[in-house]
């Protein structure tokens, strides 16, 4: 099996980065109803407050985090488009539908 040409390995970067975001989104999102519920909790537990203080901390790392991914998807999608329009005659239609439909994600995204 052949390598994996350069399009197809910068296509898969922006995938990947993709699905970290998302990933990041959705652990940003169950971090708040954690830490609603422990806020809502009336609880006797001695570890109640760090326990919150825990969690804001990582709600916080969570939210650094994704503009910092925001950057890399935009960085890696714009070598992705460079790379579509130096190696399109090059590649297989399925690597450049691939490519295509990964900057098309990449648009979508807000």
């Amino acid at each position: 099996m052949p390598p994996p040409s350069k399009l197809a390995i910068v296509t898969s970067s922006v995938a990947r980065l993709m699905k970290d975001k998302q990933s990041y989104q959705k652990e940003l999102e169950e971090q708040e109803e954690r830490i609603k519920k422990l806020e809502n909790e009336t609880s006797e537990d001695e570890n109640a407050g760090y326990l919150l203080k825990q969690e804001r901390g990582n709600l916080e790392e969570t939210k650094r985090m994704i503009p910092d991914l925001q950057k890399r998807i935009v960085d890696a999608s714009k070598k992705l488009e460079q790379q579509l329009s130096d190696d399109a005659a090059l590649a297989t239609p399925e690597e450049v539908a691939a490519a295509e439909n990964a900057l098309k994600a990449v648009g979508s995204i807000p």
